[in-house]
């Protein structure tokens, strides 16, 4: 039985929702509360078992490469003033050598060409998929489930994550056509890539974690491009029914944000805000106020 040991993050689009901070800072390295949105989603695939993480970066991401190295000279100064609580803070954004392989995309073909680019590295076995822009507060993580009811199926075939939404947002995400199963587990027999509203096949989205065969990486070099002229990973997803392979949807349990939008992102920040020891109090004081004084106690 194969199991999930790498990840892929594309990480190589340029964040042209968040300009102009997205100039000079990759939006990956964008803060939510205390930690990048990256550092978000490299927690979450260590809790899975990731244990190769491959970046498919861009052009001007060297913040997001410098971010997970080592740097000694802080290190030390936090050591000798005694403090060990920021050291400890720092631990999870260190990565030791060779555990990060970076891969250029020169070229936004989308996001099938962006996972395509990890191919040579990823070999034939099963890997994950994670878009640092759905942060997704879960626990167990959301990967991490998904890899448990990978297990179930045998390590066989691909994986998407997978929640309902309302058909007025349905045609900005790929969503499953479903062909059994009523639980968190559902099997598909059909993708579609962002339908016009009233031909979507469910209701059923698929969100920004897969865990996908290593034929899906043969798939994206014969795909022809789809929506919006690119090379999309769920047309080649889909593809795989025709080939005979078999694909699941996850229903997670835990709250996905949008961090791809600034909505997504001020909600999450609320969110984890509201979440972490330290804020919560004071946080939730303002928040009151707000609501009380500045919405007239609307919501």
């Amino acid at each position: 039985m194969r199991k999930v040991r790498k990840a892929v993050f594309p990480v190589a689009g340029l964040g042209t929702r968040f300009l102009p901070a997205t100039k000079a800072v990759p939006k990956e390295v964008l803060t939510l509360v205390d930690r990048p949105l990256i550092q978000y989603a490299i927690d979450e695939a260590r809790e899975a078992g990731i244990t190769d993480f491959i970046f498919v970066t861009a052009r001007g991401k060297s913040a997001l490469e410098n971010y997970f190295d080592h740097n000694p000279e802080l290190e030390q100064t936090l050591r000798d003033a005694g403090k060990t609580k920021l050291l400890d803070a720092l631990a999870p954004s260190n990565m030791d050598s060779g555990a990060i392989a970076y891969v250029r995309q020169h070229k936004a073909l989308g996001l099938g060409h962006a996972v395509s680019c990890a191919s040579k590295l990823i070999g034939d076995e099963p890997f994950a998929v994670i878009l640092p822009d759905d942060v997704i507060a879960a626990q167990p993580s959301c990967l991490a489930q998904m890899v448990e009811a990978y297990a179930e199926v045998g390590n066989e075939g691909s994986m998407v994550a997978t929640m309902e939404v309302p058909d007025t947002m349905i045609s900005s995400y790929g969503v499953l056509d479903v062909k059994a199963g009523e639980g968190r587990l559902v099997e598909a027999q059909g993708m579609v890539e962002k339908p016009k509203l009233g031909t979507q096949p469910s209701n059923l989205a698929v969100i920004g974690r897969y865990i996908l065969s290593p034929r899906v990486m043969r798939n994206i070099a014969d795909i022809k491009p789809g929506a919006g002229g690119e090379l999309q990973l769920t047309d080649a997803i889909a593809a795989e029914f025709e080939k005979g392979g078999k694909v699941f949807g996850y229903r997670f349990d835990g709250q996905r944000f949008d961090c791809g939008s600034k909505a997504g992102f001020l909600q999450a920040t609320v969110h984890f805000g509201l979440s972490h020891p330290e804020l919560r109090d004071e946080l939730g004081d303002y928040l009151r106020h707000v609501v009380a004084d500045e919405l007239g106690g609307t919501r």
